[in-house]
């Protein structure tokens, strides 16, 4: 009981929080930045957007639900694209509204996915997938913004530039031994041990036993190995389409109020915006998220109003709306899943028979993969 107090307390904080920071933004950014700006001139720069520009934003979000849902079909197969956006609308809107919110969005899918049919087995192992596969790109991108700007000539100080390229480069290689330590068996104990060292630094009173990491990594690629094997390109070609139409919406808002930086500032940007969601002072970084992404906008030169509002446009596309759209989501599947009980225990019935054929064919794979292999040795 005095968790639950604890836990309620906390949200009521962090939404407080969030709203504070949006609603006293301009306090906020004056107070930053030694420079003034009103919501009348952030309002200024709404009223310039067409309906064209509207319209393209709605598309370009849209879009970015469709292709996340790429990501989920292909973590559990079985699922529809049409179950998995109502899964992803349903967890993003819980996770949107409190801090730790994952936590919720996961429960919530576990059951959303229950009341399909869905294995719980198969659900652990999507869950993970998903969230190993989120977390390497979440690393990518800061790479990628630095790598665009050094292209684009944007850090003239020389040592900066080489710094810049040490760290990219840096990130790029961890993100290389990752994957590989997830598809291949001699990267992964390599990588095991690397952890294992990297924990023996750690004073002795907070440090894990031993080899606690590598069996933490075992344990992980044993949960997903068989999805990353057979799956792992649908999911990063469904995590490059969503991530590239959140982009696209960030310069449809950049266009609309007068804020675009240029091509490798744009990207810059939002690197910076998608490493800011994870902050966790307030549910998704809302509020964190807008103060980084107009900073750094405006350190680009673009005006500070201008910089405002297309910081709180985005965060609206990436934040705001999903929340009632969430909302929605989660009511139609409840009122679906009272009048059409029988017909999802039908439904979940064909789920676990196709699980079940699923489960054969990759143990068939493994099973001839395995021979094959003996076979090549023995000639050898």
């Amino acid at each position: 009981m005095k968790n639950t107090r604890i836990q309620i307390l906390l949200s009521v904080v962090s939404l407080g929080l969030a709203g504070s920071l949006i609603v006293f933004l301009p306090q906020v950014v004056g107070a930053l930045t030694d420079k003034e700006v009103s919501w009348a001139q952030i309002g200024a720069e709404f009223a310039q957007m067409s309906p064209l520009m509207v319209g393209l934003m709605t598309v370009a979000w849209m879009a970015s639900l469709g292709a996340y849902t790429v990501v989920l079909t292909r973590s559990l197969p079985g699922l529809t694209h049409l179950q998995a956006l109502t899964l992803n609308a349903g967890s993003s809107a819980a996770s949107n509204l409190l801090p730790f919110g994952g936590a919720l969005g996961v429960a919530l899918t576990f059951a959303m996915t229950k009341g399909w049919g869905f294995p719980f087995r198969a659900v652990v192992v999507s869950t993970l997938t998903t969230g190993v596969w989120n977390n390497l790109f979440r690393f990518i991108l800061p790479a990628v913004g630095i790598v665009s700007l050094l292209l684009a000539g944007r850090v003239p100080d020389q040592r900066i530039a080489q710094a810049g390229w040490v760290g990219a480069l840096s990130i790029l290689a961890l993100v290389a031994v990752a994957a590989a330590a997830l598809y291949w068996d001699r990267a992964a104990a390599v990588l095991g041990r690397g952890l294992d060292g990297v924990v023996r630094l750690a004073p002795h009173r907070i440090r894990p036993r031993e080899h606690a990491a590598s069996e933490a990594l075992t344990r992980l690629r044993t949960d997903i190995a068989a999805i990353v094997r057979r799956r792992w390109a649908g999911l990063s070609l469904g995590m490059i389409a969503f991530l590239g139409f959140q982009w696209l919406i960030m310069l449809c808002c950049m266009h609309a109020t007068g804020a675009y930086p240029g091509l490798a500032e744009s990207i810059a940007v939002f690197a910076l915006s998608r490493v800011l969601t994870t902050a966790l002072v307030t549910p998704s970084g809302a509020g964190i998220m807008e103060l980084g992404v107009l900073a750094l906008l405006n350190a680009f030169g673009v005006p500070l109003p201008a910089a405002t509002a297309a910081a709180l446009l985005f965060g609206f596309w990436t934040y705001t709306i999903e929340i009632p759209v969430g909302g929605l989501a989660l009511g139609a599947w409840a009122l679906l899943r009272r009048r059409n009980g029988g017909a999802d225990r039908q439904a979940g019935r064909k789920v676990e028979e196709a699980a079940h054929i699923e489960a054969r064919g990759e143990v068939h794979s493994e099973v001839h993969g395995e021979v094959h292999g003996d076979g090549a040795a023995a000639r050898e």
